[in-house]
């Protein structure tokens, strides 16, 4: 208890700090940070400089200050190419799928930055993987022993788990050799959790359910993670490997005088992971380049449902699940530096994904059957690719490739069967460049999704009194994606874009029907996505804010797809149609200090389902943030966090064919706010 009162005590009075920042940053203006340049490839520049009034303490505290970029590390789905981040250090992506650009980055200390490059477009030289803007963060190669440490901590008001934990890293360079060993006790947890009503009523308002709802969700983790980088055989090595446990608890309890449900689940798994990245010149403009990662992850999973109403106790729901999932990719491509302007790249990639998960559904003791309940999933692809980049002049770049894809898919256990799937994936995007801080960009692509095995077999949501079959007949969800966005830069960091994507979808993954009441992940048929997507950046020291800046985002979507059961059109289930994020934060040099608020004003998401259709929104989630660093190596952030409610509605139809409404449920939750502190250590 001393220990939480210090934290919050803490956390109070560095957010307290922040009230009066605006008015300071009236009268200390901070120095000016020098512009970006753009270098002979269109590229802009960032040298350390530039983030030099922000005292960043690792490089991805650089990275996030880059204007117009966002870090995202991919889907670590499909393979390596096409589902990578868009973070390159040194030219390069990670060794592994799972050690992203932004965990590399959160560890690499500022002082080892030399420059970050903003690359829009494509360049010679550079891997843009699908995206159309990345960073290359080029590190600096001097001798050096780094060490950086942390705490991280949630902190609940009013009830909840609270979560304490930290890391530990140690990076050593000496010559042309990297080593580095990293220690993790992680934390995680749902930012929705919190108690409130929950009612269930006919269309005719008769109440059937009238509870309290009560929900906690947390889990954590422990890893340790050795790289070595070094000169081997002519080329270059990065070589990864890591081992961790994890885990996750949740509950969610309905309470009332004459009631008392529960449903209750953990997950607990073991995974590990070995990548390897070798690199070597072949002549003075070719380069070969070879990848192997290994990934596994064994999975224990239990859920429990118990139910007492009006003194009846109701048979004891049981859903367990065991089992093991493996990837090994191998790519290997060549690279032809043609010259500054001109670059291809051809190579191949084959991939195997595995399966094997034994599940059982039991009520009160006795064993349910369901479709898939114990399978094995195996994939093995196989993929060539060639693409190329040119830089036509100054103002053009055009980037172009074609990647031929052949897999096939077998299930055994519970159903046999086999699919074998054959897919040419074009892609091609020009950029061009009007004026020095104009650009647009056109991009046309075909991508291919890759499939969630978990799909193919059982599962159970208690909480939302669901079970789900299997389905062994997926098939991977295609786009034909069309898109066409403007970039405007002014003022250093200011920054408006406006971007307009259409997808036409084939194979469209969602819920379908199967028999015996029950329903399944499966392919729906043909959809369209229409997108709009806006983001501006606004500086604010010409309205007397010195070190601010003002962001706001959004995207429209539109989507539409045939229901499998009513044979209507509606909209893709889980896309959300709109989410507007708005954000001011402000650098104070002087305070040594920085801080920000972040509002979404509201969020929704629905799910069609064959016997109900439910959603839920979100209304005024926000955070204010403050980060203190009396000295370069010590860094102290706080962040508070609120949302004003969370509303949960499901639609229950008394059949699949008149879907009359048979009743109504409506959960409003009041999130818990919590705190967070964290506290970095660089030596």
């Amino acid at each position: 208890m001393v220990a939480k009162r210090i934290l919050l005590t803490t956390t109070i009075l560095c957010l307290g700090m922040a009230a009066p920042l605006a008015a300071q940053a009236m009268e200390a203006s901070p120095p000016a940070a020098p512009a970006p340049q753009a270098n002979d490839q269109g590229s802009l520049i960032f040298q350390p400089d530039f983030f030099a009034a922000y005292s960043p303490n690792t490089a991805l505290d650089m990275v996030n200050r880059v204007p117009g970029f966002s870090v995202n590390d991919g889907d670590g789905a499909r393979g390596f190419e096409g589902t990578v981040g868009n973070v390159l250090i040194n030219g390069s992506r990670p060794a592994s799928k799972n050690d992203t650009g932004s965990s590399i980055l959160g560890r690499t200390l500022a002082s080892r930055v030399e420059r970050i490059e903003l690359i829009r477009g494509g360049a010679p030289g550079i891997e843009m993987q699908g995206y159309a803007i990345v960073v290359n963060v080029i590190l600096k190669t001097s001798a050096s022993t780094e060490q950086i440490a942390s705490f991280n901590t949630f902190i609940f008001d009013g009830g909840g788990q609270d979560l304490y934990g930290g890391s530990y890293q140690i990076t050593h360079r000496k010559g042309d050799y990297t080593y580095g060993l990293f220690l993790s006790d992680s934390i995680s947890t749902s930012d929705s959790n919190g108690e409130g009503p929950f009612t269930r009523t006919t269309p005719d308002g008769t109440v059937l359910r009238n509870e309290n709802y009560w929900n906690d969700g947390y889990g954590g983790g422990r890893s340790i993670r050795g790289t070595v980088k070094g000169p081997l055989l002519g080329g270059t090595v990065d070589v990864t490997a890591r081992y961790g446990v994890n885990d996750w608890h949740g509950e969610n309890y309905y309470t009332s005088a004459t009631s008392n449900r529960e449903a209750v689940g953990v997950n607990d798994s073991k995974s590990g992971e070995l990548g390897i990245v070798y690199t070597r010149p072949v002549t003075g403009k070719l380069t070969s380049e070879t990848r192997m990662i290994h990934e596994f992850e064994n999975v224990d999973a239990l859920d429990r449902s118990n139910v007492t109403v009006d003194g009846v106790v109701s048979p004891e729901q049981l859903f367990t699940a065991s089992g093991e999932s493996s990837e090994t990719i191998l790519r290997s491509l060549l690279r032809y530096q043609h010259s500054d302007k001109l670059q291809f790249e051809a190579g191949g990639e084959v991939a195997y994904n595995m399966l094997e998960v034994e599940q059982a559904y039991s009520v009160g003791g006795t064993n349910v059957p369901l479709p898939s309940a114990s399978i094995k999933v195996e994939e093995l692809r196989g993929e060539l690719f060639g693409k190329g980049t040119w830089r036509i002049n100054p103002k053009w770049t055009m980037e172009a490739g074609l990647r031929l894809e052949n897999s096939t898919i077998s299930q055994s256990g519970d159903a046999d069967h086999e699919q074998t799937f054959f897919f040419a994936k074009p892609r091609v995007q020009l950029t061009w460049n009007p004026r020095e801080n104009t650009q647009l960009r056109m991009r046309f692509e075909r991508t291919v999704g890759q499939l969630d095995f978990n799909d193919f077999a059982a599962s159970a949501e208690f909480s939302n009194e669901n079970v789900m079959g299997g389905n062994i007949n997926l098939s991977p969800e295609q786009r034909w994606i069309s898109e066409i966005s403007f970039e405007q830069r002014f003022l250093k960091e200011g920054i408006f874009s406006i971007a307009y994507r259409h997808d036409a979808i084939g194979d469209v993954i969602d819920v379908i029907p199967l028999d015996g009441g029950l329903a399944a992940v499966g392919n729906i048929g043909d959809g369209t996505l229409d997108q709009l997507r806006v983001k501006l950046t606004l500086p604010t020291d010409k309205i007397g804010i010195r070190g601010g800046k003002f962001d706001f985002a959004n995207s429209w979507n539109k989507t539409e797809v045939t229901d499998p059961t009513t044979g209507l059109t509606r909209p893709i289930s889980n896309l959300r149609p709109s989410q507007a994020e708005l954000s001011f934060e402000q650098n104070i040099p002087s305070w040594k200090l920085s801080w920000g608020v972040d509002y979404l004003p509201k969020i929704t998401e629905t799910s069609y389902q064959p016997d109900y259709v439910s959603g839920w929104m979100g209304r005024d989630y926000g955070q204010i943030w403050a980060e203190y660093k009396p000295v370069s190596s010590l860094s102290i952030r706080a962040q508070f966090n609120v949302w004003d409610s969370f509303r949960l509605e499901r639609e229950t139809y008394a059949d699949r064919t008149t879907r009359a409404v048979a009743y109504t449920d409506v959960r409003d939750v009041s999130p818990r706010s919590f705190f967070q502190l964290r506290v970095r250590k660089t030596f």
